[in-house]
């Protein structure tokens, strides 16, 4: 389980799928962050800091409109190309 509590409002996880995201800086306010996204369509997901749990220590901030809730034991959806 990749999901935790951050207390920043915002859907918070220590991980992304592997081979999943692409990254890139992103500069539009005053510091530079690191902005996550979709690595087949380039769709942006959020941002990711460095002031996660241990041990990765990541906090995977994602954009609550780009999450697909599946209930545990139902089948994933199929990918809209």
């Amino acid at each position: 389980k990749a999901k935790y509590e951050s207390g920043t409002g915002w859907p918070s996880f220590t991980r992304a799928l592997p081979n999943s995201m692409g990254t890139r800086r992103d500069f539009k306010l005053i510091w530079p962050r690191t902005e996550y996204h979709c690595a087949r369509c380039g769709g942006h997901q959020g941002h990711v800091f460095d002031d996660g749990p241990r041990p990765l220590g990541k906090r995977w901030c994602n954009n609550g409109l780009a999450l697909l809730f599946v209930p545990e034991g139902e089948p994933l959806p199929a990918l809209v190309e």
